[in-house]
């Protein structure tokens, strides 16, 4: 995949109307702080086109980046911070829920995980229920720098048990700083791009 042009196109809030879209959506789901926003610039080759916030759970919008008129990557609300009120919470997971439920055009959901760490409840829940939404939810591991190349199996192992994945969930290792990983993104990207065109032919 080669990245030509990269454009933020919607910004959606809670109230807001999401857009009809013409090109497919692959969303992106995380936790607070679990490198989403950085993640999504690596893949755009760009240093800070989706903001990254000293804040954790500041991203309180769905936005929309159009990729070369072909697709469009959907950053939604990083959830699990816990400064935020109840409230607020309930209103973020009641937009996303209502994106995965409605979108047209959403073909894959990228779930990020923090592979230092064990998936925690909030992880859970999040995965659970984009299966339910009947998606399969392919996984990224970010912030792979933080770890030894040796770990690298042994906690792959722990977000799939802690998930309880689904048989044959992949799960792509990234780093945003050597952008290990980003090719074999970028390769799940195409072959989601030409199903969608052979499915269009």
């Amino acid at each position: 995949m080669v990245i030509k042009n990269v454009n933020l196109e919607t910004v959606c809030g809670v109230t807001s109307k999401f857009p009809e879209n013409e090109h497919i959506e692959l969303a992106f789901a995380g936790k607070s702080n679990v490198g989403k926003s950085s993640l999504i610039n690596g893949l755009m080759n760009r240093k800070s086109l989706a903001r990254t916030s000293q804040q954790p759970g500041k991203t309180q919008t769905i936005n929309y980046y159009n990729i070369n008129n072909e697709l469009y990557f959907v950053d939604l609300p990083g959830y699990g911070y816990a400064k935020v009120s109840e409230a607020e919470k309930a209103k973020w997971g009641k937009m996303i829920e209502k994106y995965l439920h409605t979108s047209k055009m959403l073909r894959v959901v990228f779930l990020l995980i923090d592979i230092r760490h064990d998936p925690s409840k909030n992880d859970k829940q999040m995965y659970d229920w984009i299966l339910n939404q009947g998606f399969e939810p392919v996984i990224i591991a970010t912030k792979l720098d933080k770890i030894n190349r040796s770990q690298v199996q042994k906690q792959i192992k722990a977000i799939k048990t802690g998930l309880e994945v689904v048989e044959g969930t992949k799960i792509f290792p990234y780093s945003a700083i050597s952008k290990q990983g980003r090719d074999e993104i970028y390769e799940y990207i195409d072959q989601v791009l030409e199903a969608e065109n052979e499915y269009a032919d």
